[in-house]
């Protein structure tokens, strides 16, 4: 699946918040200075080609929906971020933010701590 262009991830948050919508209700929940109507139905018919989006027609007007989860796309993302900034490693990624956001070895313990917990939960789930 093909990443999505800054212009089009915006559109993409705004229908994964509104679940399904029409050009002018994107337009609506866009921060001015708002695009045209043509500009965003086509990044619309663009990220349909892509596969993110699909729709449904009622005669001549489309109503839009998400095709990809927020967390799927957001799982695909991390992976290529990863893979072409990290040398694929993850703790290498984890490494790199700790010593940007100058996290402390108690922030870092807290994070584990977390990340634990959820491992837990999700391993109790299977």
């Amino acid at each position: 699946m093909k990443e999505l262009t800054k212009a089009e991830e915006q559109l993409m948050q705004i229908l994964w918040k509104i679940k399904k919508g029409f050009i002018k209700d994107l337009i609506d929940k866009i921060p001015e200075p708002k695009p045209a109507y043509n500009t965003v139905s086509t990044f619309i018919r663009i990220m349909e080609k892509k596969g993110f989006v699909g729709h449904a027609a009622y005669g001549k007007t489309h109503e839009y929906f998400p095709l990809i989860s927020k967390k799927d796309y957001t799982r695909l993302h991390m992976k290529g971020l990863i893979k072409n900034y990290f040398s694929n490693s993850f703790q290498e990624m984890v490494s790199f933010f700790a010593r940007e956001n100058k996290m402390s070895i108690s922030e870092l313990d807290k994070l584990i701590q977390e990340v634990k917990q959820d491992l837990e939960k999700e391993n109790q789930k299977s």
